[in-house]
């Protein structure tokens, strides 16, 4: 093969690549860069602390670290006080609810009887949220789900500390969920 065939070869597909890159940027398209908001309105944002019903001894502070957490790994507003943002995202757990799953069913002799009686060994766990977010000058709504619902299981043994590690991170699990989806619902708004 001639010197020139393979200059042809190699340089041809890379100038196709350069003028479509080309045509589509002098068309008024641009690429945005991963993580910036395709149209900025918002120079920050605040997350203040997540209200709950639950009685976990905190709960709130650990839903809410995880939500900024997420936040704070994609996107580049700055995260800031309520007073200071230009968009406050809020929510509420109003429902935490635990429902037996799963059941080992157990016999004993008790005075020359047989008893048979059900001993859990899954839960799961469902969390309920209202969340928006609103404009942190105007106090507009910009976005409001009041029914957001996330569901986790976790095994119940026969230690209570064991049990409570487990709901806890179920519980974790679940914010992550919910963290993932309050930043989708955000970011599609920028």
């Amino acid at each position: 093969m001639s010197l020139f065939k393979k200059l042809y070869n190699f340089f041809f597909p890379l100038l196709l690549v350069w003028l479509s890159f080309s045509t589509v940027a002098g068309c008024g398209y641009h690429f945005k860069r991963t993580g910036d908001p395709s149209t900025v309105q918002y120079r920050s944002l605040a997350i203040p602390l997540i209200e709950s019903t639950s009685s976990t001894l905190g709960f709130e502070g650990e839903f809410t670290r995880i939500i900024r957490k997420e936040f704070a790994g994609h996107i580049k507003l700055p995260l800031v006080s309520r007073e200071d943002a230009s968009a406050i995202l809020t929510g509420k757990i109003y429902e935490i609810k635990t429902e037996a799953l799963s059941y080992d069913l157990m016999q004993e002799t008790v005075e020359d009887k047989i008893i048979t009686y059900e001993v859990t060994n899954s839960r799961r766990l469902i969390i309920k949220l209202d969340a928006r977010l609103v404009d942190g000058s105007s106090g507009e709504v910009i976005w409001e789900d009041r029914d957001m619902e996330e569901k986790a299981t976790f095994v119940v043994s026969a230690d209570p500390m064991s049990t409570r590690y487990y709901r806890r991170q179920a519980l974790k699990e679940m914010a992550r969920r919910l963290a993932k989806r309050l930043y989708l619902k955000t970011i599609e708004r920028f």
